[in-house]
């Protein structure tokens, strides 16, 4: 992707913020919001400071992640004001002064301390909305989070602009350049931690600029939805991998997640049954979809290739309505994607608040909207074999529907997540991951 790509798309997307947050303030009755960067957190009874994320409502106006004690002033009719904290500083890297194909739209003020920012916000705070976390007060510029002002921002941050797609476009093409690295060290025969610094080698990230931490699992981690222990020595025999990792660009991410057998064997033939199931699901992506029920359609076409591969023995509908089914599929089948991992307001009834309760049975599912042209979402189907939900099953006397022995087989293993980050268009959705694998 070039800067003039980039370039050209940019200014569609910055009216579209200022117009959204002319409503929003409007909404609030407030003339100005202000949106601090973030600053640095130390832990406790120590100099250490904990890493640093930007805050998403600012990162969302400029491709600036690494801007603690920085501000942003909008202002209806105005042009947006960067206030850029380039401290005096030789302990540490002093930031380089703003540049590339965004800086014109804003009126940029360099200041070499946080408290400086004061002399150049609003003398009237009570007519700002301010957007941000507690630690980012000065003073008595204090985050206020206005609740009308925050769910219209967060609301209408599920519609992603041609801008943004183009930035997760390039953070799925990273994403895949280093699973790529990923899978041919596992090949290799290398540890979760050697696989992981492969990763992070390929991708050009270390855990600081990562979007979520790796989650690199051979055999039966796999069966541990957050597996992030990493061992330093590899298995023996490694029969399986299961790899969920993203990457970065500009502040946005990918997530993607892809699962290897290592030979030719019948957990290899249920990865392609998983991946054909999962790129049915992400053709579900349509404007005007319940989010919920791709959900649900999920379940009933992983209960049939369990049944398919003689772990199920009851029809697809039986396992669903039982709860069968959430045993080995017991999250949901993904999240809004953007400038955070789980994205913001996946609940939301609309931009003044309200929430979409998810179905009965399913406490985590974490989008329950319907889908509209712009939504990025993933999509992330899996099968697992997990002992306690396993327990659960048989003490709830629904044994029956499971061969037990076909489980045996199969939880050496772990489990399996196809996982790829979907756009929801006026027509056929737009798989950004699978578009970067091809390339």
């Amino acid at each position: 992707m070039s800067s003039a790509t980039l370039a050209s798309l940019y200014p569609q997307h910055i009216d579209t913020l200022l117009a959204r947050s002319a409503e929003a303030l409007q909404r609030g009755g407030f003339d100005h919001l202000l949106i601090p960067s973030g600053t640095l957190h130390y832990q406790a009874f120590d100099d250490r400071d904990y890493p640093y994320a930007v805050n998403p409502q600012f990162k969302a106006w400029l491709p600036l992640t690494r801007a603690p004690g920085s501000w942003l002033l909008i202002s209806p009719g105005q042009r947006p004001k960067l206030l850029f904290l380039q401290p005096h500083d030789y302990w540490h890297v002093v930031p380089d002064a703003p540049s590339g194909y965004w800086v014109e739209h804003f009126d940029i003020l360099t200041i070499r301390t946080a408290d400086e920012a004061l002399m150049h916000l609003p003398q009237d705070l009570a007519s700002c909305a301010i957007v941000g976390e507690p630690h980012s007060a000065l003073g008595d510029c204090t985050p206020n989070n206005p609740a009308a002002v925050v769910h219209y921002l967060e609301y209408h941050r599920a519609f992603k602009t041609a801008y943004e797609i183009e930035m997760m476009r390039q953070a799925n093409r990273i994403g895949v350049r280093a699973h790529r690295a990923a899978e041919r060290a596992f090949r290799a025969g290398a540890s979760e931690f050697g696989i992981h610094l492969a990763y992070c080698q390929a991708a050009g990230q270390d855990a600081n600029d990562l979007p979520y931490g790796n989650i690199v699992a051979l055999n039966e981690h796999g069966a541990v939805l957050h597996y992030t222990d990493r061992d330093r020595v590899p298995p023996k025999p490694v029969r399986s991998f299961l790899i969920d990792a993203g990457a970065s660009f500009g502040g946005y991410a990918s997530d993607i997640t892809r699962t290897y057998s290592a030979a030719e064997d019948e957990f290899a033939a249920m990865i392609r049954a998983v991946d054909a199931a999962q790129l049915e699901l992400c053709y579900r992506v349509r404007a005007g979809t319940d989010y919920a029920h791709i959900h649900l359609q999920a379940h009933l076409l992983l209960a049939g290739v369990l049944r398919e591969f003689g772990v199920l023995n009851v029809s697809p509908e039986d396992a669903l309505a039982s709860g069968v089914s959430s045993a080995f599929f017991p999250h949901g089948i993904g999240h809004g994607i953007g400038l955070q991992v789980h994205d913001v307001a996946g609940f939301a009834e609309s931009d003044s608040g309200g929430r979409i309760a998810k179905p009965d049975g399913h406490p985590y599912l974490r989008l329950t909207r319907t889908l509209a042209p712009g939504m990025v979402v993933t999509i992330e189907p899996g099968i697992y074999f997990i002992d306690m939900l396993l327990d659960e099953v048989k003490a709830k006397g629904l044994g029956d529907a499971v061969d037990w022995s076909r489980v045996d087989a199969f939880k050496p293993f772990g489990g399996i997540r196809i996982e790829d980050d979907v756009v929801c268009t006026e027509d056929v959705p737009i798989n950004l991951t699978r578009e970067a694998f091809a390339a």
